[in-house]
């Protein structure tokens, strides 16, 4: 089974860009990878180089699929039954698209979370798939999150080789990396590694480090300061698109060293 990692974080700390560099690094050592953009804002496209209007649709907003898989369509009255556990090993081939260095990319859209009075049909298609991509496949496997982890369900977690959270120099990025690793380890995940990105000094990763610690959470990478991503979000390319790409690589090549050593660790 290929590694399978779910990446989450406060808004606007750069796991996108995190998530799509690590894909491609791996796509470009030969792993066949599966990218998978479980976070509303939908922008993973933008790294993997697949143009907005070339993007897959959201798995959430393909009704006629849902139906037909759930028996229910979403936003009708269609009963409160439908299937909870529908077919959804054939989704990521038919309803993803081919990003730079032949990564995959599979977008779910919005998946209500657990306690707003929803579970719904397009909710069991999503769950069903999620789990069928960590537990299933044979591909690695990166998941883009939101904050939160209430898309997974417990079996979904206990299946992720190792979380990912992405932390900047703030204290609220730490607060939220901290409920993550809460909610994280009453879902049954097993390993939980925190990333700094845009550290720019020795003292930015001290003050990281000293956060963290009071969640007595310890720091396992810190990614620089990168003009190459802030040059590519200026101009919403990808970060290998723009100079100063081998830089951002070779930081991300070793993230995926230490994700790797820490995934197949005892502890």
């Amino acid at each position: 089974m290929g590694l399978k990692i779910a990446v989450a974080g406060k808004g606007g700390v750069g796991k996108t860009t995190i998530v799509g560099s690590l894909a491609r690094i791996w796509a470009k050592d030969g792993m066949t990878v599966l990218a998978v953009d479980a976070d509303p804002a939908a922008h993973l496209h933008s790294v993997l180089e697949i143009p907005r209007a070339q993007m897959p649709q959201p798995i959430s907003s393909e009704l006629d699929l849902i139906e037909e898989r759930t028996g229910a369509r979403p936003g009708t009255s269609s009963g409160p039954f439908f299937k909870l556990n529908p077919r959804v090993d054939d989704i990521p081939e038919r309803y993803s698209k081919v990003g730079a260095e032949g990564v995959r990319l599979l977008v779910l859209g919005t998946i209500r979370a657990a306690g707003s009075g929803c579970f719904c049909p397009e909710n069991a298609i999503l769950r069903s798939l999620l789990e069928h991509v960590v537990l299933e496949r044979d591909e690695a496997v990166v998941v883009d999150m939101e904050a939160g982890l209430e898309q997974f369900g417990r079996s979904t977690c206990r299946g992720v080789d190792v979380l990912l959270a992405v932390v900047e120099p703030g204290s609220r990025s730490v607060d939220t990396a901290a409920r993550i690793s809460e909610l994280a380890k009453e879902m049954g995940v097993r390993k939980i590694a925190v990333v700094a990105n845009r550290i720019g000094s020795e003292a930015e990763r001290t003050a990281v480090v000293k956060a963290l610690k009071a969640h007595s959470l310890r720091l396992d990478y810190a990614l620089p300061v990168s003009e190459a991503v802030a040059r590519a979000d200026l101009g919403g390319k990808s970060p290998f698109e723009v100079p100063g790409a081998d830089a951002w690589a070779a930081a991300v090549r070793r993230l995926s060293k230490v994700i790797s050593e820490i995934a197949s660790s005892g502890g």
